[in-house]
């Protein structure tokens, strides 16, 4: 197949189907970070020389061989750092290339949701995951939407809120007051996924108070159950209950998940998230692996989380 022409001036970048008699072959050239041979080729109209290597996304980077290793790692409970130590690399490399994967990443679950049929989810299970930026006096909170039939994970949204408990005084007297940014990523994260739920939506979801106000706004004919929590499986992990049957099973394991396989929302771990824009960018990458691979294979009916 015949590429365009990247020249947006030449008649023939608006080509659907541009032919030998515009765009010719030029030859190839060896591209030494992946050991390949690339086309070229030459617009006869402008003059402009190009290859298919100029429409990847890939584009100009000199270490395209680790891209794919390193988005395993990131999402296999590897830290930056370590990635850097395991694929050999300078780790402004790692830093650069995370940014990147996160957008590709972003990129992949938007086409995904996009593909899927208007209105045609008809059950999600919601809640918030709580981790923090720099130190626990700045917690911040994981809005989370996850389908519990295949437990993907629909959507994310990342919010600031105020520290509470014994840490509430310290914060407020060490960094100020934090304004509480909950209740806006859950007005998001469901304004944005409007268009995939049926408006007869089952929703399932613990006793938070809040969510009731929330999901009638959005949804006035949904469906909306609260779930009493209850005792965590293991002694300081709250995500696994300790119970036969867990109605939000497929949103309790998902969060089980994200905790063991992204190093920085780790229990006991020195990893931790410098800035939001570096949590967001890990856990789109997380996401986009999750929803491709990890469940890819998951049946309708699969585990307790079906229904």
């Amino acid at each position: 197949m015949i590429p365009n022409c990247p020249n947006l001036n030449c008649p023939t970048a608006s080509n659907p189907s541009p032919t030998l008699e515009s765009i010719v072959r030029n030859g190839f050239f060896y591209r030494s970070s992946d050991s390949r041979e690339v086309q070229r080729f030459r617009c006869k109209i402008c003059g402009r020389e190009f290859s298919r290597a100029t429409f990847n996304p890939c584009y100009r980077q000199k270490k395209r061989r680790i891209n794919y290793s390193l988005n395993e790692l990131l999402a296999s409970g590897i830290s930056q750092r370590r990635a850097a130590r395991v694929l050999l690399v300078d780790r402004k490399t790692i830093v650069r290339r995370f940014h990147f994967l996160a957008e590709q990443a972003r990129r992949r679950q938007s086409r995904w949701l996009d593909g899927l049929p208007k209105h045609s989810i008809e059950a999600i299970q919601f809640d918030d995951l709580e981790t923090a930026e720099h130190t626990k006096c700045k917690p911040l909170s994981v809005a989370l939407v996850v389908e519990p039939h295949r437990r993907k994970v629909l959507n994310f949204k990342v919010s600031r809120m105020p520290a509470r408990g014994l840490l509430a005084k310290r914060a407020r007297k060490k960094y100020g007051y934090r304004p509480d940014e909950r209740k806006q990523g859950w007005n998001n994260i469901l304004d944005e996924l409007k268009e995939h739920l049926s408006p007869k939506v089952e929703v399932k979801s613990d006793e938070n108070p809040h969510y009731v106000g929330i999901i009638k706004h959005h949804f006035p004919e949904a469906t909306h159950i609260q779930i009493k929590g209850g005792r965590g499986a293991v002694t300081g992990q709250g995500e696994l209950k300790k119970l036969k049957y867990d109605p939000i099973f497929s949103l309790n394991h998902t969060c089980a998940m994200f905790r063991a396989n992204v190093n920085r929302l780790f229990r006991r771990t020195w990893c931790v998230s410098k800035t939001v824009r570096g949590l967001e960018d890990h856990l789109a990458i997380y996401v986009d692996y999750h929803n491709r691979v990890l469940t890819k294979n998951l049946c309708l009916s699969a585990g307790k989380g079906a229904n």
